[in-house]
C-alpha cells in the first residue's frame, strides 16, 4: 500500500546554494500556484467568517461607525489572502506525494517538477516569517491570541488523510477562527460574546463539513486506490443525507447566533435565501459526477456572500431605525 512506503529525506541532497539561488520564472509561477492566487476560493472562506463578526459587532454595538467596521473588513483582506496562501502551500508540500498519484492534483507545481520540495520549504519557511512579524506587529493581542489556537493546524489538517476520514473537521476549525477575530479586533478592551460567537464558530464547521464532503468525491477513485482515509469513501452512498444535515446545521447554529446577537428580519431573509442557494444544488448533486462536485464547492461563496449582505442590511436598517448615525 502507498502510504507505507518510506519517504526519501527532505534536505538529503540539495546545496545551500541551489536552495538560495535566485528563483526562475518557472519557479515564481509555482509559487503563485502554490498559493492559489488563480483561485481565490479559499481567501473567501477564511475572510467571510472575519466579515460576519465585523458585522455583527457593527449591529451590537452602537458606538461603532461605519468607517471602523469598513476599515477593519479591509484590513484583515491581506492577512487573510495571507494564511490562504500559507495554508495551501503547506497542504501542497505535506500531499506532494500523495497528489502525484491522484489525477486531478498530480499536474500541481511540486509533482510536476515546477519548484523542488526543498524550495518549496523555503518558500513556506519566507511566508511564515512574514506572516508572523505582521501578526505580532499589527494584531491587537485577544486577536492574536486567538489566532494562535488555528496555527498548529494549518500543519495537522494536511496530514489528516493518512490517518482519519473527517479531515473537513479541523478544516473548519481552522478557516473560521476570524468569527473571534473580526470582533476583537473592534474592541480594544477584548471583549467577547463567546455566548453568541460560538454557535456562529460551529456553524461554519457544519458549513465545512458539508461542502468539503461533497468536494472530495472527486478524488474517491484514486483515495481508495491509495488507501488514503476520505469522508467521501467514509460517507459514500449517504453522502447528500449526511451533508444536507450539517448544511441544516449551519443554518440553525448561525441564526440562534444572530438571535442571540439581536437581529431581525433582514438577517433572517440572507440566512434563507443563503439556504436555498446552498441547499438546492446541494440535493441534486451526483456524487459521482466530478464535475457536479466541483460546481457545488465553486458555489460556497455565493452562500457566505448573501449571509454578510443580510447582516449589514440588518445593522444599517435597525440603526436607522433607532436613529443611531451609521
Amino acid at each position: 500500500m502507498f502510504l507505507s512506503q518510506k519517504s526519501p529525506s527532505i534536505f538529503s541532497s540539495v546545496r545551500l546554494g541551489q536552495l538560495l539561488a535566485v528563483p526562475t520564472q518557472v519557479e515564481l509561477q509555482a509559487c503563485w500556484e502554490l498559493c492559489r492566487l488563480h483561485n481565490n476560493i479559499g481567501f473567501w472562506v477564511v475572510w467571510i467568517p472575519t466579515a460576519w463578526s465585523i458585522a455583527m459587532a457593527y449591529h451590537a454595538q452602537p458606538s461603532l461607525s461605519a468607517l471602523d467596521c469598513l476599515y477593519t473588513a479591509a484590513f484583515f483582506v491581506p492577512l487573510c489572502f495571507g494564511v490562504k496562501s500559507l495554508i495551501m502551500t503547506i497542504d501542497d508540500i505535506l500531499d506532494y506525494d500523495i497528489d502525484a498519484l491522484v489525477e486531478r492534483t498530480e499536474t500541481r507545481a511540486i509533482p510536476r517538477g515546477a519548484i523542488s520540495l526543498e524550495r518549496a520549504w523555503l518558500f513556506f519557511a519566507l511566508q511564515v516569517v512574514i506572516g508572523v512579524t505582521l501578526a505580532l506587529k499589527l494584531l491587537t493581542p485577544t486577536s492574536l491570541h486567538i489566532s494562535m489556537f488555528a496555527w498548529p493546524l494549518y500543519v495537522i489538517y494536511p496530514t489528516c488523510k493518512r490517518w482519519m476520514n473527517f479531515a473537513p473537521i479541523p478544516l473548519g476549525f481552522m478557516f473560521a477562527v476570524g468569527v473571534f477575530m473580526g470582533w476583537a479586533e473592534l474592541n480594544a478592551d477584548g471583549r467577547i460574546p463567546y455566548s453568541t460567537l460560538i454557535p456562529v464558530y460551529l456553524s461554519c464547521v457544519c458549513w465545512t463539513i458539508a461542502y468539503e464532503t461533497v468536494y472530495q468525491h472527486q478524488d474517491k477513485i484514486d483515495d481508495a486506490k491509495i488507501g488514503l482515509h476520505s469522508p467521501a469513501l467514509w460517507c459514500a452512498e449517504y453522502t447528500i443525507p449526511i451533508c444536507t444535515c450539517s448544511a441544516i446545521g449551519f443554518l440553525s447554529l448561525l441564526s440562534y447566533g444572530g438571535m442571540s446577537n439581536g437581529h431581525g428580519l433582514a438577517f433572517y431573509l440572507g440566512v434563507l435565501v443563503a439556504g436555498i442557494s446552498l441547499l438546492v444544488p446541494l440535493v441534486k448533486t451526483d456524487i459521482d459526477r466530478p464535475v457536479e462536485c466541483k460546481n457545488l464547492f465553486l458555489g460556497t461563496p455565493r452562500v457566505g456572500q448573501i449571509i454578510l449582505g443580510g447582516l449589514v442590511a440588518d445593522a444599517l436598517v435597525q440603526r436607522w431605525m433607532d436613529g443611531v448615525p451609521f
